[in-house]
């Protein structure tokens, strides 16, 4: 019973914070449009995350064993509750969302309205006075993100405990042959998570952030434009109340369990019909020693330099660096590559991800977990598996750079008013002769798709001097631009949004594919990479190593790779979004060939340098666990099962005890 209720709290805590964290990495698009912010900006606001777990996780992993364990998750869960629902807090305090359009004067029949005119903005209005007003508040806002950092500062204090603790207080009381497959099981349900977290932003993201207070007939823009945003706020409301709620099972649970090779009378631990309430304190096998902190702090450097004298730890280490390093920017730019690189809107990007490539990572998941469980490997089976796995997916991964598409033909940004590229200087001018006498405004985005199949930052730049029709169906007419290039075929009009780019869109399924055979194969070695850890270093060292894993895996991978990679992907913006207060808003525009060479050239080049630590690491385990390895022989160890199991099961009393047996197990 309380093995079931153990497994089902923690499989509950992983699929909360699995839900908050991937939808978080779903709407980070959302949250930079919505605050005006560059990819750089938005690449600390996730790293803030990181920074909160480092603030407590070598402490928690040190100090686990020596505390109640659930207890601990209990109260972590409750802090992600309160991060989450105080991200929240911004969408209230805001006000509507006033997306950058342009202003067009009205033509003397009532039903058409012109976008250039040489008398545009010269006499205010009381639109303007309003305007004005819109201004001061939105730049009272511009820090209003700070809220989002702070929320995300404290899921990443709240998440600390679960896994190391989490973990560590199912392997302590499973048996070793069982241990990987009940481990690989939370995982895989907490994988539910992610999943559901993904639908969720996918369905937020489709919602207009305003739900509810704006009347959505008079939107000019849809899903898939640059300007859109999303309901992010809907998902933070509910991923709160799942953590919340995640936090209660484990205050009745007890300080530690069974062994679960004990062989218990059942008749002594039947529950009577009439008392439904389980008794702990009749089953709890051990008492909660009490904690000397001044011992605890005495004993934490000794213990850092034997874990960290451990040179099979060392390269695990740098493996889970490089690892974090790809892994965090695929979590947090891949919707925004499959955005701008394929043509989708940022919703289907999310949908699919939780619909399609999440599923197949839980199912890779299982698959390494059974095969690991199946197969009875030891540490060298699970590294020499680990490491083929990584070298074949690494090779697919190669696949990705044949997923060559065009650049949104963007007249004066990327292509002549005459639809001619121009790759070298000097680079097209935003005015020409068609739209020099229309008073547009150069720092303003509000795209429309002339018949030629280019795209005009603004009606006004096209030279458009009427229209029809109103909201998302308005079509401007008589565009004095277009009939630069004209061959005869073109009326001179335009609507609103950017051109599609169909060979893009057709090129997407092929990359679908190939992402999805490859979240398989990184996700069926993800147990067994999994389980090493805890059979290369001694027993009473597995909560602090893997603690300090996932320390050095944040602070150098999780914390700095979407501050880079944002900073990377901001060199490659062609047009800047301008706020309504005047300050630069959000990138509108990509360079999407320098976008694809960039993003996919530094994940394979982590990747690679991943591979390299997965072949050195396999030869330090053969090495040291194979059975030819010396150190068996000169501990008398006849056999490597029997090293593995000494290495993970014995329980070492003191420290003299542990140097004893520094041999086999470190």
């Amino acid at each position: 019973r309380l093995w079931l209720e153990n497994h089902k709290s923690t499989s509950f805590s992983f699929f909360a914070k699995g839900l908050s964290g991937s939808y978080v990495k779903s709407i980070s698009t959302q949250i930079e449009r919505r605050f005006e912010i560059p990819s750089s900006l938005l690449g600390i606001i996730e790293g803030s995350f990181e920074l909160g777990n480092l603030m407590v996780m070598i402490l928690v992993s040190y100090l686990g064993p020596k505390v109640h364990r659930p207890k601990v998750i209990a109260v972590g869960c409750l802090i992600m509750s309160l991060g989450t629902f105080l991200s929240v807090m911004p969408h209230f305090l805001m006000g509507r969302y006033n997306y950058e359009r342009i202003s067009i004067s009205v033509n003397n029949s009532s039903t058409s309205f012109s976008a250039c005119s040489p008398t545009l903005s010269l006499h205010p209005s009381a639109s303007d006075d309003m305007e004005a007003a819109e201004e001061l508040k939105e730049s009272a806002n511009s820090y209003l993100w700070m809220f989002v950092l702070m929320g995300n500062l404290l899921r990443g204090i709240g998440e600390a405990p679960v896994i190391p603790l989490g973990i560590s207080y199912i392997d302590d009381f499973a048996k070793e042959e069982n241990s990987a497959f009940y481990i690989g099981m939370v995982r895989t349900t907490g994988m539910v998570g992610p999943t559901l977290g993904y639908l969720l932003g996918a369905f937020c993201a489709s919602l207009w952030v305003d739900i509810g207070i704006v009347d959505l007939d008079s939107l000019t823009i849809n899903p898939k434009d640059t300007r859109w945003v999303g309901a992010w706020w809907i998902g933070f409301l509910i991923c709160g109340i799942a953590n919340f709620l995640s936090s209660l099972p484990f205050w009745f649970l007890p300080y530690s369990l069974p062994k679960e090779e004990e062989k218990r009378n059942t008749k002594e631990l039947n529950i009577s019909s009439v008392t439904a309430q389980v008794d702990y304190s009749a089953v709890e096998p051990q008492i909660q020693p009490k904690l000397k902190f001044s011992k605890a702090v005495k004993d934490f450097l000794p213990t850092l330099k034997k874990l960290l004298g451990n040179p099979t730890f060392l390269v695990f280490l740098l493996l889970t660096i490089f690892q974090y390093n790809f892994m965090v920017a695929l979590g947090t730019y891949e919707p925004k590559f499959m955005e701008q690189q394929f043509n989708v809107s940022l919703s289907n990007a999310i949908f699919l991800i939780g619909v399609i490539l999440l599923p197949t990572a839980v199912l890779g998941m299982f698959l390494g977990s059974f095969i690991t469980k199946k197969f009875k490997w030891l540490v060298t089976g699970m590294a020499k598996f680990s490491c083929i796995t990584s070298i074949i997916s690494y090779l697919l991964s190669l696949l990705y750079f044949m997923s060559d598409c065009e650049m949104l033909h963007v007249a004066g940004l990327t292509v002549s008013y005459s639809g001619i590229k121009q790759t070298a200087s000097p680079k097209p001018s935003l005015i020409a002769s068609c739209n020099s006498d229309c008073n547009c405004m150069l720092n303003q985005w509000d795209p429309v798709c002339g018949d030629n199949g280019i795209t005009y930052m603004t009606a006004c730049f096209a030279g458009c001097k009427s229209s029809t029709g109103s909201g998302k169906n308005m079509v401007f007419h008589n565009c004095s631009c277009m009939d630069i290039q004209s061959s005869g075929l073109s009326n001179f009009s335009a609507v609103l949004g950017q051109c599609q780019r169909e060979s893009c869109t057709n090129k997407f399924p092929y990359f679908l594919v190939l992402l999805t055979v490859n979240a398989f194969t990184l996700s069926a070695i993800s147990t067994p990479t999994y389980m090493i850890i805890f059979r290369i270093i001694s027993p009473d060292l597995k909560s602090f190593a893997v603690g300090t894993e996932t320390l050095i895996g944040r602070l150098l991978g999780g914390l700095p790779a979407p501050i880079y990679f944002g900073a990377l992907i901001d060199q490659t913006c062609l047009k800047w979004g301008t706020k309504s207060c005047g300050g630069l808003g959000s990138c509108r525009v990509y360079d999407t060939k320098a976008f694809r060479n960039i993003y996919l050239g530094f994940i394979s080049g982590l990747r690679t340098v991943c591979c390299f630590l997965y072949i050195v690491l396999f030869i330090l385990i053969k090495k040291r666990f194979g059975p030819d390895s010396k150190d068996l022989k000169n501990t008398d160890v006849p056999s490597e099962k029997e090293s593995a199991s000494v290495c993970t099961k014995e329980t070492f009393p003191s420290a003299k005890t542990v140097a004893d047996h520094e041999v086999t197990c470190m």
